[in-house]
């Protein structure tokens, strides 16, 4: 990433929590690169360059409430890095998201504000998620 505006975000548009991470990502100014991750997954070396930056788990990584994950008893301590790694790859419905990169840092964004930490630059309006939830004020302050 040589541009230090540079954004990437994993995301989903089928998602609130990845709709309103994008929403404030452009509310900078900004048009991040969109890398749909269940059309074009990441690769197992992108996928665990990924969880290290977010300094999280493999587990705590792994979306819990997708049919596979219930399927293949995923919740089951036996299953190691490496075999998680392996289901996120096949089904990448179970990769947690939205996931944002930028010169900053690497964030899994739940809830979406988590992205305001690695922005490179202020936001420009007020920010109000769908569901009704303020986010930024008119002076572009974070309400909460």
């Amino acid at each position: 990433m040589s541009d230090p505006k540079a954004v990437v975000i994993y995301h989903n548009p089928d998602c609130g929590t990845s709709r309103n991470t994008l929403a404030l990502i452009r509310n900078t100014g900004l048009e991040p690169e969109i890398i749909e991750y269940l059309i074009n997954p990441p690769s197992r070396e992108q996928l665990v360059t990924l969880i290290a930056g977010t300094g999280l788990s493999v587990r705590e990584v792994l979306r819990k409430n997708v049919e596979p994950y219930t399927q293949l008893n995923l919740d089951d301590p036996v299953w190691t890095d490496e075999q998680l790694l392996d289901f996120m790859l096949q089904y990448p419905i179970l990769i947690n998201r939205p996931i944002v990169v930028t010169k900053l840092g690497i964030r899994l964004c739940r809830p979406s504000e988590v992205v305001l930490d690695i922005l490179p630059l202020p936001q420009l309006n007020e920010f109000t998620k769908e569901d009704g939830e303020p986010v930024i004020n008119a002076e572009g302050s974070r309400v909460n």
